[in-house]
């Protein structure tokens, strides 16, 4: 076997104050938006405020891929790709966690929707036939067990909604085939960016179909579609409409292409913790040691799966 010299790679420029800016702006809107879904829950079915959604988040998409100067004409194949990509990024993966939502606070969906990162990497394991590093494997244990600290104190008397039982449970196991979705949706995804989709578009035609696949679910299981003529359902609407699925999935781009997608996946790892913040406060969210030890796990968990070992340079 010939082996070849590996060029060192780029010393990286350190983040500029612009990057701060996206970086806290994503943390922020992401870290915000799992109280607004919970704001959501109550008198309209999860499905139909899912379709309100993104009803509202469609065409704003679209303007943004005109401004961009996207192309958005794509063969009936690829309009394919883009339904799978609406059924299982845009579509089961939010039902799921909507209807998580009525099991856990907002602050722990945020923690659960962390371990996506792990079903990605799983996924990539079992049926792209990707290697398993030991750092990530580490890092998924981490995580898995700070999950199970966090849920402990649930399940065990000690935070809100250890009056529901097995609710806490439901919530996890809901949130988790919710990360599978997700995970699913993002090989789709991948396949389609590889076939020269720009993320935008593809993201434009996902949202449009999975609007579709939520409003046929919600025909399906007999749900009204109403509107809950409330500031509280409104407003929360809107921030997930808007900035939540439009102008952090901007920023966020924004920021892969300034700083590179290892550095900006650590939004995935401050989300959570600002989430559990706003649950503190919100939703009377009580801390113990073992769902603050739990957090810390997790987070360690995603660092350790998201951090890329530097190539040494060959001499």
């Amino acid at each position: 076997m010939a082996f070849t010299t590996v060029p060192a790679p780029p010393l990286r420029a350190p983040l500029a104050a612009g990057d701060y800016g996206l970086f806290a702006g994503t943390v922020f809107v992401w870290g915000t938006t799992w109280l607004a879904l919970k704001l959501q829950l109550g008198t309209v079915d999860p499905q139909v405020s899912l379709v309100w959604r993104f009803l509202i988040a469609a065409p704003l998409m679209f303007l943004v891929c005109r401004l961009a100067g996207q192309p958005l004409r794509f063969t009936a194949r690829m309009h394919l790709r883009f339904a799978a990509l609406g059924l299982f990024l845009y579509s089961t993966n939010f039902i799921l966690f909507y209807n998580a939502g009525h099991y856990v606070v907002s602050g722990l969906l945020s923690v659960i929707f962390s371990l996506a990162s792990l079903t990605n990497i799983a996924l990539a394991v079992f049926f792209l036939g990707e290697p398993l590093r030991l750092r990530v494997a580490l890092g998924a244990l981490l995580g898995l067990a700070g999950i199970v600290l966090m849920f402990q104190h649930e399940l065990g008397g000690g935070g809100p909604g250890a009056n529901l039982g097995s609710g806490p449970l439901i919530g996890l196991g809901l949130g988790i085939f919710g990360c599978l979705s997700f995970s699913i949706g993002n090989v789709v995804a991948a396949r389609v960016q590889r076939d020269g989709v720009s993320v935008l578009a593809a993201n434009a035609w996902g949202i449009t179909y999975g609007t579709g696949f939520s409003a046929l679910f919600a025909l399906a299981v007999g749900s009204a579609f109403i509107v809950e003529p409330t500031p509280r359902y409104i407003l929360s609407l809107l921030w997930l409409a808007i900035p939540g699925s439009v102008l952090a999935f901007w920023m966020y781009l924004g920021l892969l292409g300034r700083i590179g997608a290892d550095r900006a996946g650590y939004t995935t790892v401050l989300s959570p913790v600002l989430a559990l913040l706003v649950s503190t406060v919100v939703e009377d969210y009580r801390w113990s040691a073992a769902a603050l030890a739990g957090l810390v796990l997790v987070a360690a968990g995603n660092v350790l799966v998201l951090t890329r070992r530097r190539r040494p340079s060959a001499r």
